[in-house]
């Protein structure tokens, strides 16, 4: 379902739908688009980003958060329409290129095309474009390569430190003790964790909608007022205290006999 794009602060704006989050940041050099989508809503996406005032040959990066075909399996159309170098942390590479068939998780399940990969990154690597400096965060657990995006953006003169997170919440069915199929996930979820806790948060973000409240914080933003209600570093410490602690949960309840 389509939802209305629009800023969320400085030159950082919403091009998603109702449920997947997709973002776009804007200079005179270029834009960079964080997120893709499926096939199917590739148009929705095109659709924001014209709404906007912004052309889609005029973004020149393509960043994802994970390797799950809800977020990447829409990348080769988006491709073809920007022009774009699709940038992938190395972890979730040979996911993209086999079209999901080497996915932990979903490998019988979840296939779809084989996804463009221009630029392989690692964990804390800087992406640079015009003046914006965006810096990757391996932060795996939900998939291999999972990455978290940090970077700033100035809203009524004020700087902001901004963080689009990977999804770090453990999907029903993860196996997180005694994994063939990755044997370190459980140390992958502790590592993330730790760093998505120590990040400075002004306005924070995540590949769905819900994740962060979306739609009210869009009413909010909407109606005006003073203080920008994507500033909210507050919620980010607790939705992140709150993964972390299911979590754990999780990891006692699968290490009982």
């Amino acid at each position: 379902m389509p939802f209305q794009p629009h800023q969320i602060a400085g030159n950082l704006y919403y091009v998603g739908t109702s449920g997947l989050g997709v973002y776009l940041i804007t200079m005179p050099q270029g834009h960079i688009l964080i997120n893709g989508v499926y096939p199917a809503s590739v148009p929705l996406v095109r659709a924001s980003v014209e709404t906007l005032g912004f052309k889609m040959t005029d973004i020149k990066l393509m960043l994802n958060s994970h390797a799950h075909p809800d977020h990447v399996s829409g990348n080769a159309d988006l491709k073809v329409l920007t022009g774009a170098s699709v940038l992938v942390m190395d972890d979730d590479v040979d996911v993209i290129k086999t079209g999901g068939k080497s996915d932990f998780q979903y490998s019988a399940q979840e296939n779809y095309p084989p996804g463009p990969v221009d630029r392989v990154l690692h964990d804390g690597e800087h992406v640079k474009l015009g003046d914006m400096d965006l810096t990757a965060l391996k932060t795996p657990g939900h998939t291999r390569g999972c990455t978290t995006w940090t970077f700033s953006v100035i809203d009524a003169g004020r700087p902001q430190n901004v963080v689009i997170l990977c999804s770090i919440n453990f999907n029903p069915g993860y196996k997180l003790v005694d994994n063939e199929q990755w044997p370190q996930i459980a140390a992958g979820f502790t590592h993330t964790y730790k760093t998505v806790a120590a990040l400075p948060a002004d306005i924070w973000l995540a590949p769905h909608t819900f994740m962060f409240g979306l739609p009210q914080k869009f009413e909010k933003k909407r109606a005006g007022g003073e203080v920008n209600p994507y500033v909210a570093p507050d919620e980010y410490k607790t939705y992140v205290a709150g993964r972390r602690n299911d979590f754990l949960q999780e990891l006692a309840k699968q290490m009982t006999p």
